[in-house]
């Protein structure tokens, strides 16, 4: 059973998005949702109380299973994570160098054709095709 999958068909129904999931060694899953508004603690128990009885039924083995919200630096994993984060402050890092350089940091301006637009703080805009982004998360500002 490919657990991302039955997690991504899931979550919308109860309301969540999925934002990452990921295996911990031992035979764990950390679940990674996020929500219009926020996580609450209760939003957490309530899939984790689904989620164990999917897995029940669906026979799927595990030793622990950690579900929480993404956090205030949030991973930016799809397409529609640069939209619906545009102008906020991300951390951008490449497989291959843009610009010579391969980290930034800077104001999502939007996508476009699969590459993503980032203000840096010189103001130069930056195009980083989605396919060479490595890791990005949003940039917590308080």
């Amino acid at each position: 059973m490919d657990v991302r999958l039955l997690l991504e068909n899931t979550l919308p129904g109860l309301g969540y998005e999925l934002v990452d999931f990921e295996m911990t060694p031992g035979g764990g899953f950390r679940v990674f949702m996020d929500k219009p508004g926020g996580i609450t603690v209760e939003d957490c128990v309530s899939v984790s109380n689904h989620l164990t009885r999917l897995f029940m039924v669906e026979n799927v083995d595990y030793e622990r299973l950690e579900v929480s919200s993404p956090g205030l630096d949030r991973p930016l994993k799809k397409e529609a994570d640069y939209v619906r984060f545009t102008g906020s402050l991300a951390k951008i890092r490449t497989r291959l160098p843009v610009e010579q350089q391969k980290r930034f940091q800077g104001r999502i301006a939007g996508i476009a054709d699969g590459v993503v637009s980032l203000v840096v703080e010189d103001g130069r805009t930056v195009a980083i095709p989605l396919a060479n982004i490595d890791k990005a998360r949003l940039e917590p500002e308080f």
